[in-house]
C-alpha cells in the first residue's frame, strides 16, 4: 500500500489542476459584493465634475483679502445642485455651502467660522485666507475615462461605491464556481426524520455547502443517494450535464465492500489523483477528475467532512473563483502541554483566547474525537500539529488555523 500523501503535497497538487474560471456575466452593481472584476472598469465621467467647495462659507477673490478685517459684499448663494451662474467680481463673496460649484471668479473658501456677519449684506474676514483653500479642483478623484478598477479585482464595499460613483450601474464580473454535493449512504435520512435503528441523520451537506457558498460558489445539491452502484452514477452524470466545475462527494470513497463511489466515479471516467492523506482527521479524502470537473470526496465522518472543506474545498474554490485565499493562519501559545505526534498531520480543536499581553492562546479541547461535532461548532480553530512533532510544552507557540475570518 501507498504511503499517505502529506497535506502540503495534496494541496498543491489539488490547487495546480484547477482551473480559474473564464466566463464571465453582467450583474446589477448591488448583486456585485464580493465578484471579480472580468474587464477594467474606466470612469464615464469626471469627479468632481466642477470645482466644488469642500466647507460651508464663503466663495471669494484671495487677492480682495491681503489682510484679516477686510470688507466684502454678498451677491449671492451657491448649494450643493443649485450654481450661483454669476462671476465674483472684486469685493464681492458668494454664500457657498459644501458640494457647491465655486462660482466663476472666486478661488477661494473662507469657512463660516471665520467670517463675521454685518449689515447690509456684507461680512468682514477673521482669518486670513490663500488662493485655493477648501476647493476641491475639478477631477481631484478620477477624470472621464481612466481607469479606476482592473480586471482580477475582487470588489469590497469600497469598490462599489467608486464604480458607482463612476456612473456604473453593472459590472462584467467572472461566473461563480459551480459546485455539486452528492451524500452517500444507506443509514442517512435528511433533517426532520425519524430515524429507524441503524440510521442516522445526514448533516455534512449542510455545512459543506455553507463553506463553498462564503468561498463564492454555486451550490447543487444532488441529494442523499443510497449505496447503490446505478443510482450513484446517475447522480454523478447529473453533476457532468449540469458542467459543475467540483463534483463533491461525501462518504464511500474507501474501498469497503459498502464503499460504491470511487467505483462508480471510475466507471463514469474519473481519473484518480490522490486518496488517503496523512491528516487526522480526514485521512480517506479522494481527489480526481472527470474531464474538466474536478472531483473531491471527503469522508463522511461529519467532523472529517468540515475540518477537509476548510483545509481543501474553500482554498480550491476560491482558486476557481479567482479570489485571494483567506489567510486563515496564525501562531498562537499553547494553554496546555500537547502531547508528541505520529506520522500524521494533526489538527486539534482548540479555543482561543488572549493573555495580559494581547497574545493569541489556544486551548485545545480534551477530547478529539472526530465524531463530536458540538466540540467543532464551538471551537475557534485548529491547533496544527505536523506529523513526528515532538512534546510541546504549555506556553509553546504553534501554528493554527482561524475558523473565523
Amino acid at each position: 500500500m501507498k504511503p499517505l500523501l502529506p497535506v502540503d503535497d495534496a494541496t498543491r497538487r489539488l490547487l495546480e489542476a484547477a482551473v480559474p474560471v473564464m466566463e464571465s456575466e453582467i450583474l446589477p452593481l448591488a448583486d456585485c459584493d464580493g465578484r471579480v472584476l472580468s474587464a477594467d472598469l474606466a470612469a464615464r465621467l469626471t469627479q468632481p465634475p466642477f470645482n466644488a467647495s469642500a466647507m460651508d462659507g464663503y466663495a471669494l477673490r484671495s487677492a480682495d483679502v491681503p489682510e484679516i478685517g477686510s470688507v466684502l459684499t454678498v451677491i449671492g448663494q451657491a448649494a450643493a445642485g443649485h450654481a450661483f451662474t454669476g462671476t465674483v467680481g472684486e469685493g464681492e463673496a458668494v454664500r457657498i455651502f459644501t458640494g457647491a460649484p465655486v462660482p466663476e471668479g472666486a478661488d477661494t473658501i473662507l469657512i463660516q467660522e471665520d467670517a463675521e456677519v454685518l449689515e447690509a449684506g456684507k461680512i468682514r474676514t477673521t482669518f486670513q485666507v490663500t488662493e485655493g483653500r477648501h476647493i476641491r479642483p475639478r477631477g481631484q478623484d478620477f477624470a472621464e475615462g481612466e481607469t479606476a478598477l482592473e480586471a482580477g479585482r475582487e470588489l469590497r464595499f469600497t469598490d462599489l461605491t467608486l464604480a458607482a460613483a463612476m456612473n456604473h450601474a453593472a459590472l462584467a464580473v467572472y461566473r461563480r464556481p459551480r459546485i455539486a454535493i452528492l451524500a452517500t449512504g444507506d443509514e442517512l435520512l435528511p433533517p426532520g426524520s425519524t430515524p429507524q435503528p441503524a440510521q442516522i441523520i445526514a448533516s455534512n451537506t449542510f455545512g459543506v455547502a455553507a463553506l463553498a457558498r462564503q468561498a463564492g460558489a454555486d451550490v447543487l445539491d444532488l441529494g442523499i443517494i443510497a449505496d447503490d452502484d446505478a443510482l450513484i452514477r446517475a447522480a454523478i452524470g447529473k453533476a457532468i450535464a449540469a458542467k459543475v466545475d467540483v463534483l463533491v462527494t461525501l462518504g464511500g470513497a474507501s474501498v469497503g465492500d459498502h464503499d460504491l463511489v470511487q467505483a462508480a466515479l471510475k466507471a463514469e471516467g474519473m481519473q484518480l489523483d490522490f486518496w488517503r492523506i496523512a491528516m487526522r482527521p480526514g485521512k480517506p479524502l479522494m481527489v480526481g477528475a472527470i474531464g474538466s470537473m474536478q472531483v473531491l470526496g471527503l469522508p463522511g465522518n461529519p467532523v472529517a467532512s468540515l475540518v477537509c472543506s476548510l483545509l481543501f474545498l474553500e482554498p480550491l474554490i476560491r482558486r476557481i473563483a479567482r479570489r485571494a485565499p483567506l489567510q486563515r493562519i496564525a501562531t498562537a501559545r499553547t494553554a496546555t502541554p500537547l502531547k508528541a505526534n505520529d506520522h500524521r498531520q494533526d489538527y486539534l480543536r482548540a479555543r482561543f483566547s488572549t493573555d495580559e499581553n494581547g497574545a493569541l492562546v489556544a486551548q485545545a479541547y480534551q477530547k478529539q474525537d472526530s465524531s463530536m461535532m458540538k466540540i467543532l461548532a464551538h471551537s475557534d480553530g485548529l491547533i496544527v500539529r505536523p506529523p513526528h512533532a515532538p512534546e510541546m510544552a504549555a506556553g509553546a507557540e504553534c501554528p493554527v488555523i482561524r475558523l473565523g475570518c
